[in-house]
């Protein structure tokens, strides 16, 4: 099957399938209304490469669903928004932007995505800015916790990363981009006004 490629001059080329909903409007009325996912790489000395799967609501800039694993596969990507989906009631209509990666193309997470009514929103390739805030993420994860150590082995770069996000990262980091609150201040806020 041939595909079909929508192009403008801004935009780059992207498979009609494949559209940008989000647009880099990166901002949200509320939670669980547009959310952003990515994946990134975290080295270990015993097992090389290891990736990090992670999902951002962009109201509150809290993470909210992630995955760590040895392999960068699609299980992972969906595993990551799996956890995201924890503790929601209704996911029906929740924009989760993404890149144009393998793992996002894939059945399973399209699959996933369509068995809970989500829309997905793709980044153009090569256009890192159309998932700022997940990139802005890993690239503060590393900058904070990553670079600062070394990792023997999965395990205890799991334990670190779990550390910096539930410990440091959604609870005590605050952000200028919701009013110098933390994420899960901004979180709390959110519920209390749809209450």
């Amino acid at each position: 099957m041939v595909k079909k490629y929508n192009h403008n001059a801004n935009h780059g080329a992207v498979p009609d399938d494949k559209v940008n909903i989000l647009g880099r409007d990166f901002e949200a009325e509320t939670i669980n209304q547009k959310w952003c996912t990515d994946i990134t790489y975290i080295h270990v000395l015993k097992e090389g490469w290891t990736y990090l799967a992670s999902v951002m609501d962009l109201c509150s800039r809290k993470i909210i669903g992630y995955a760590y694993g040895t392999s960068m596969t699609a299980e992972l990507a969906v595993e990551a928004v799996k956890n995201a989906c924890l503790n929601v009631r209704d996911t029906q209509g929740i924009i989760l932007h993404s890149d144009l990666g393998s793992q996002y193309t894939s059945q399973a997470f399209e699959s996933y995505l369509g068995s809970h009514g989500m829309i997905h929103s793709f980044s153009r390739k090569g256009n890192p800015y159309d998932n700022a805030c997940i990139e802005s993420f890993h690239s503060v994860l590393k900058k904070e916790e990553i670079y600062l150590h070394t990792y023997q082995d999965s395990r205890e770069a799991r334990r670190a990363i779990f550390e910096y996000i539930e410990g440091w990262y959604n609870r005590k980091r605050i952000h200028s981009a919701i009013g110098y609150m933390t994420p899960q201040q901004k979180e709390d806020e959110e519920l209390k006004k749809a209450a």
